[in-house]
Formats: structure tokens, C-alpha cells, sequence
């Protein structure tokens, strides 16, 4: 059964905002909304994760959580979810912290 997904891109590849738009709609630059299965959800995830590069990207669909939603993401964001007694809350990382996960040691 189809269920509505929300992907929030940033900075990533052309060719992978064409791919997402094969199977959602980009509402606006970079947020892509659709009405797809779960296999399809997890094949777009997949592809996401796979070629997001230096970007950032977010996912967000339903879930049996007490909020109702699942947060997944990939590459390095400021915002990262985190559980807090079943509940997924954004924990803001510092600017400093970010360039430090980016800089590859």
C-alpha cells in the first residue's frame, strides 16, 4: 500500500535529483514529495545513499512510532536525529563539529 514520503535534498548530484523526480515531485528546489510503496521508499533510499556524496539528505515516512513518522539521513548534516525515550528529536551539532566529520583524516 502506497504511503506518502517527504525526501529533503541538499548539494547533491543532478543526476540523482533526476532520479528522485522519476518517482516524486520536487515541490521546490530540493524537496521532493511522493505516494510510493515501501520497496520503492527503500530502493529511492538506497540510490540516496549511495551517491549523496558531500551533500545531505533527509527522509521522512510513516511508521508505527508514537509520532507516527521515521526520520532516516545520510551524509553530514548539522540536525541529527536522535531517540529520546521513543521519541526522535534534532540534536543541533556546532559548525566547527560539522567541517570535522566532512575533513576526511
Amino acid at each position: 500500500m502506497p504511503s506518502m514520503i517527504v525526501i529533503a535534498t541538499t548539494a547533491v548530484p543532478d543526476h540523482l535529483r533526476g532520479a528522485l523526480s522519476r518517482w516524486t515531485s520536487e515541490v521546490v528546489p530540493g524537496i521532493f514529495v511522493g505516494s510510493v510503496s515501501a520497496r520503492v521508499r527503500d530502493e529511492l533510499w538506497h540510490t540516496v545513499t549511495e551517491v549523496v556524496g558531500n551533500g545531505a539528505a533527509l527522509l521522512i515516512h510513516p511508521a508505527p512510532t508514537e509520532q507516527g513518522y521515521a526520520i532516516r539521513t545520510a551524509g553530514t548534516r548539522r540536525r541529527v536525529p536522535v531517540d529520546f525515550d521513543g521519541l526522535t528529536l534534532i540534536r543541533m551539532t556546532a559548525a566547527s563539529k560539522v567541517k570535522e566529520m566532512q575533513t576526511p583524516s
